[in-house]
């Protein structure tokens, strides 16, 4: 399966370790659907969220943790308390 979308997500800190860095992680996605319903799953969690598309796939979108909110509320509803 050809993967066509990223999420990259802020990883929790567990307070075992003080660090300034703040790791993250990335997941590909099939579809911008599967992509958004994981990148909601976080950002409803308090995670610092971003995705995009990954090269070659066109059109080349690039979505800022400040844009996700309304990248979400394109196809469904964000947690109302976020």
């Amino acid at each position: 399966m050809k993967h066509t979308c990223y999420v990259i997500f802020e990883v929790p800190s567990d307070g075992t370790l003080s660090r300034r860095r703040h790791p993250r992680l990335t997941k590909t996605f099939a579809t911008e659907a599967a992509a958004e319903d994981f990148a909601r799953t976080k950002f409803n969690d308090g995670l610092i969220v971003t995705a995009g598309t990954i090269t070659p796939h066109l059109p080349r979108v690039s979505i800022p943790s400040v844009e996700i909110p309304a990248w979400l509320q394109s196809r469904g509803q964000v947690d109302p308390d976020q």
